[in-house]
């Protein structure tokens, strides 16, 4: 049986490079996504090309069923998950609070916390049986700070980072590494930081800080520290950490901003 990495989330950016590195690895990467069925047939060529390989489905993930029938299925017709990255963004941009309606604001919440919690309930328990696991979480600085225009983002990102905190403290003690990881600054990825700036800001942005200048988190890079978080000795595991380009500020340390 391979193992398994199972990633939630597998864009081209942070989720699709951390699906690679593990693919690098000798992992079986399985890739999830809601769309671009193209894209998605192209990283797990890329990853096959590479000596890799590699599973991609598409499919939503706030449906009914859909994750506890993935992870069932993976289970059952690939090998045991080692390892789960929790990709998910809940980003819908900057809304007024009366311009936040009910259901666009339960929708920040259905994909950035009850995903998750469904995720959990339906792998940590094999991970305890099996007596290790690492459930990997992409969070963002929402988690730990609301600004303006945030209000759906913010509170779902920071009820992840709370049920982060209570899968750790029930089932750090049974093998089981959990860790929130919060990415506080742009990442160079164009299906997502570019999608929602626009191609010409995305565009700007990698000008003023991308390129040589290093002052974009870029997704090849992360994907190392992702790696490492899911072979940490649990002597001396990591439960949260940062990542910023180290030409930024953090995020306790300047006036709020949105980028």
């Amino acid at each position: 049986m391979k193992k398994v990495c199972l990633v939630i989330g597998a864009g081209a950016g942070i989720g699709g490079t951390v699906g690679k590195r593990f693919a690098r690895e000798g992992y079986h990467t399985v890739l999830c996504r809601r769309s671009d069925e193209e894209g998605l047939h192209r990283l797990v060529a890329e990853i096959e090309d590479a000596g890799g390989s590699a599973t991609g489905k598409l499919l939503n993930a706030i449906d009914d069923g859909v994750i506890e029938d993935l992870v069932a299925e993976t289970e059952a017709n690939i090998g045991p998950i080692e390892v789960v990255l929790f990709n998910l963004g809940a980003q819908i941009g900057n809304r007024a609070l009366m311009d936040t309606n009910y259901k666009v604001f339960e929708m920040g919440w259905r994909l950035a916390t009850f995903a998750l919690f469904r995720v959990a309930t339906s792998v940590l328990p094999l991970m305890e049986a099996r007596g290790s696991g690492t459930l990997l979480v992409t969070s963002a600085t929402a988690a730990v700070r609301g600004n303006a225009g945030q209000h759906s983002h913010a509170a779902a990102m920071g009820g992840r980072r709370m049920l982060c905190q209570t899968l750790n403290a029930e089932y750090a003690s049974k093998g089981v590494h959990v860790a929130h990881v919060l990415i506080d600054g742009a990442v160079d990825a164009p299906d997502t930081l570019g999608k929602m700036l626009g191609p010409e800001n995305f565009a700007k942005l990698r000008e003023a800080k991308g390129k040589d200048q290093d002052g974009l988190l870029v997704p090849e890079h992360m994907a190392d520290t992702y790696f490492h978080l899911a072979n940490q000795h649990r002597s001396a595991w990591t439960h949260e950490l940062d990542l910023r380009a180290y030409s930024d500020l953090a995020w306790w340390n300047h006036a709020p901003k949105l980028v």
